[in-house]
């Protein structure tokens, strides 16, 4: 072969091959942005909080407990660590208590949620509300709802017969006991160290006695 069309050749390669890398990219850059617009980054979502019907269209990454406090305004519910270590954050989902930190609102569709603004009001306290005022439950009052909110679900826990680590007789009822609740209520955390008085409160709403 002439060297003039070797020379050719190899220039007609390297145009050939540089057209071929920018029509993949260009087409890759349309798909990708194709898809981009088809994502949905926000979802639309109905659920009850407090016994009432409630509807949202938050981001899909937007937490339990921002949903409450920055949509929904329920300031009750405290951000705390915003990990899931100190309990402040505590709400009751379907009966059951959930660290809201930790859950994304789009995973609660049609689910009953309770607050501490949906335990009791002002003049019309929840037994669990009013017991821990009796016997000063708390100090600063930061941890209070979660405290609250965990103490009524783990109730209901040991009413239901559902034991804990601490539980001595699996086929036994469950007793009320304060290492019972001392258990149940670890992920709750006091930094004002009130936890004696809230022991007491929630055995005088379970009715029995230390």
């Amino acid at each position: 072969m002439h060297p003039t069309q070797l020379e050719i050749s190899r220039r007609d390669l390297l145009i050939s091959s540089a057209a071929t890398v920018a029509a993949i990219g260009i087409a890759g850059g349309a798909a990708a942005q194709a898809s981009r617009n088809e994502m949905a980054y926000t979802t639309k979502l109905t659920f009850t909080v407090n016994e009432e019907g409630r509807e949202l269209d938050v981001d899909n990454r937007t937490t339990l407990l921002d949903a409450l406090r920055e949509h929904l305004h329920l300031t009750g519910t405290k951000k705390g660590c915003d990990h899931g270590q100190c309990g402040a954050c505590t709400v009751i989902i379907d009966g059951r208590r959930i660290n809201s930190c930790l859950t994304l609102a789009i995973m609660h569709e049609g689910d009953a949620i309770t607050t501490i603004e949906g335990l009791g009001k002002p003049d019309d306290l929840h037994p669990m509300q009013a017991a821990f005022v009796k016997h000063d439950g708390f100090q600063c009052g930061y941890c209070t709802p979660g405290q609250i909110c965990s103490s009524v679900a783990m109730l209901a826990e040991i009413q239901a017969n559902i034991p804990s680590h601490v539980t001595d007789n699996l086929n036994a009822e469950v007793a009320i006991t304060p290492v019972e609740i001392r258990e149940r209520m670890s992920g709750n955390i006091c930094r004002c160290g009130a936890y004696s008085n809230i022991v007491d409160a929630i055995i005088e709403v379970a009715g029995t006695k230390a």
